[in-house]
Formats: C-alpha cells, structure tokens, sequence
C-alpha cells in the first residue's frame, strides 16, 4: 500500500526570535534595538506575518496527508523522501538552500512577506495552499524545471546549487589555482584571485547578475530552465606566475570548468551556505558544470 503524500514545512527562524534568543527577552531586545533608533514593533510584525503564513499553510494540508517541519538549518540532517510535497514558507532564497538536499520532489514557494521578497521563486500567497495541494494531489500541477549547477571532487565530494557555486579561500582571501576548460585543447592558467562563481539562469537575479554588470554585461543571462552556466573570476591578479586572461565564460550543459587546488586549503559552497562547504587541499581538481537533476518548482 502506497503512503499518503507528506508535506514537508521548510522554515527559517525570524530576526524577531534570533533577537530574543540573543538577549534573553522581548523587553531587551527592544531596548537593544532602541539603542541604535530602531523600533522592534517592525520586527516584530514581520514575525508574526511568517507565522500566519505558516499557520495558514498548515491549515490548508489535506487531512489524510502526513507532514513534518525542518528549519533552515537542520536541512543538512534532514532525510527527504520520494513522496514528499516540499513547501517553502519563506523568503526566495529559503527555496535555494533547500534545493540541494532534493531529488525531484514538488516545491512550492509560499512568500510570506509580500512586497519584501521579489517573489522569484516564493510565487504564491498563503491563502492559494489549498489549491496548490489539490493540484498537487491530481498530478496535475504545473512546474517548471530549474537548472541547477553541481561541482564534483576527485575525491567524490559533490556540492549541488540552484544559484551560484563559489570556490575560494576561506574568507574571501587570496585564493590560488589552475583554471580551464574541458576539451578546450588543453589550456590551463595559474591564477591568484579572490574566488571563481558560477551561476544559473535562477542565480542571474541575484550575486551572478552583480558580476555580470560590472564586467558590461556581455554574455547573454541564461533563463531559470536553460542548460547553459555562466562563470566569472574575482579580482584575478596578474603577476610574473599567473594570468587573467581567463575570467569569464559560458557552460553549455555538457562543457565543465576545471580547476586544480595550488592553496592549502580551498572550500566550495553554494547559494550563501558556508556551513555546508566541500573542503579542497594541495593538488585537488574539482570540474563544474550543469547538474543533471533539476528543481521541480510549481508554478
């Protein structure tokens, strides 16, 4: 007998709640905020905006469904399954951070604060949830299968994001490699910089596109479902021992950066998440490219 369909909540704790935990109750922390001519009454409403929100979602879950709730930063420890409807009460970013952990199941992107979120990928009020599960619970909902991208070690480390992947130095420092491209005859180039992104299309609204405009905007931004990557070098450094004649590009789905470690150490994290890094050392090569799985975002 097959299961019934289980909604996983994914939620990420308010500034409200982070500034009582930090100083100990709502009268501090307001005195706290007070101190440096800011009112906890707007905080506090963006608090209990998040919980109506979820409040509401939860009310509208189908009564035979099953349900569970992970916070932000338990994702990392929480085990997903095949028939799960992930829904995302958050920020469009809270969609990104739990992109990675997924492997094919049904998000939708709940804003919860409309008007502060662009709404890229929280596309739907609360009060639509109940429709959305009905859609969901027919097949017949509507999605759209987002390109993400996915660096692999040659250890078998591999870190998948629907934003950007970052590779450097920790702390943003002087990071140092050999870069390339697959199948591009062989050309390979030490570099000293602070850091190599590559981006997808969903990626060219945030950090990606801030690159892409200060470099001129020359390469074309992929859309959020095109097989195709764009990769930008930071602050590359020319010196007697490396170049920056290679500092940006374009992957097509099958083409792959490679880059070969000459630091100490060297992580890669996705989409903001630095807790969740693959770490790099002396002599280690890591390819990036399109990643085969997608994100199954409903529209």
């Amino acid at each position: 007998m097959s299961l019934a369909p289980r909604v996983v909540l994914v939620h990420r704790t308010t500034e409200y709640e982070e500034l009582v935990a930090r100083h100990g109750t709502h009268g501090q922390a307001a005195f706290f905020l007070s101190s440096r001519g800011r009112d906890i009454e707007e905080v506090a409403e963006r608090h209990r905006r998040a919980r109506r929100a979820l409040t509401e979602v939860t009310a509208a879950i189908p009564l035979t469904w099953r349900q569970s709730r992970v916070e932000r930063a338990d994702l990392d420890r929480f085990l997903f399954g095949p028939e799960d409807v992930v829904v995302v009460v958050g920020q469009d970013g809270l969609v990104a951070n739990v992109a990675k952990y997924l492997a094919g199941q049904p998000v939708l992107g709940i804003d919860a604060d409309p008007g502060r979120n662009p709404g890229v990928l929280v596309r739907h009020r609360p009060e639509a949830a109940a429709g959305l599960f009905a859609s969901a619970q027919s097949g017949r909902g509507d999605v759209d299968e987002l390109t993400m991208v996915e660096a692999v070690a040659d250890d078998t480390q591999r870190l998948v994001a629907l934003n950007e992947i970052y590779l450097g130095a920790v702390g943003h420092q002087t990071a140092r490699y050999r870069l390339g491209l697959e199948d591009d005859g062989g050309v390979v180039e030490a570099q000293a910089s602070s850091g190599v992104l590559i981006g997808t299309g969903t990626g060219a609204t945030g950090w990606i596109r801030s690159v892409w405009q200060e470099r001129g905007g020359r390469l074309p931004l992929p859309s959020p479902t095109e097989e195709r990557l764009l990769w930008f070098v930071r602050e590359a450094w020319p010196s007697p021992a490396t170049g920056t004649s290679l500092v940006a590009g374009e992957l097509a789905a099958a083409r792959r950066l490679r880059l070969t470690v000459e630091s100490e150490r060297l992580v890669a994290f996705g989409d903001g998440m630095e807790a969740d890094a693959v770490e790099l050392t002396w002599g280690q090569t890591v390819r990036v490219g399109v990643c085969r799985d997608r994100l199954r975002l409903v529209n």
